[in-house]
């Protein structure tokens, strides 16, 4: 129908398990037309995005960037960073990462902020939202270079590398119906 600029998949990330939580996704971009926007409510998590996009869904919103950061939690490509543990790093949250906050500040100073200051969470709030931006370009970047199974790879030899590059099942068998192999 031309009168619908584009789709949204609801329901999701309520608590389901991980399995089932993909077979939607997968059941539901294949089923919608590939013109239109395909936008999968409420899902934030880095890895959700990126298995979600290898199953054709174009985009997102979620509250997880900034919520997290209330918590003193950073994104980080290797998963997260809980400054709570932070207290005498002299380091950015990310030496890589180019934003405002990894410029400017340690860990140790946003740990202070973090459990002291409402200033802390809205740096981290800055950083995880340039974070998941940086990511999302990445994807982009990907998708229209041909190279997204390259970089989903890429991503997921980083993001699992601290649990010794343990994929889950979940993401592995998502990967496999989005013709990716890892």
């Amino acid at each position: 129908d031309d009168r619908i600029p584009g789709y949204a998949i609801g329901g999701l990330a309520g608590g389901e398990d991980k399995e089932s939580f993909w077979k939607v996704v997968h059941w539901c971009t294949q089923a919608l037309p590939e013109d239109k926007p395909r936008y999968v409510m409420g899902i934030g998590y880095p890895v959700d995005i990126v298995v979600c996009s290898a199953l054709g869904a174009d985009m997102y919103d979620c509250v997880y960037p900034t919520r997290t950061a209330r918590f003193g939690t950073a994104l980080v490509p290797t998963g997260v960073l809980r400054l709570q543990t932070a207290a005498d790093d002299p380091r950015p949250i990310d030496p890589n990462c180019d934003c405002m906050v990894c410029k400017k500040y340690s860990r140790a100073y946003l740990h202070r902020l973090v459990t002291k200051d409402s200033s802390g969470a809205i740096l981290l709030s800055y950083h995880n939202v340039h974070y998941m931006m940086q990511l999302m370009k990445g994807i982009r970047e990907a998708i229209q270079d041909n190279r997204f199974p390259e970089f989903v790879r890429r991503f997921l030899a980083t993001f699992y590398q601290e649990d010794g590059g343990k994929i889950p099942d979940w993401v592995r068998n998502a990967l496999k119906a989005a013709d990716i192999q890892i």
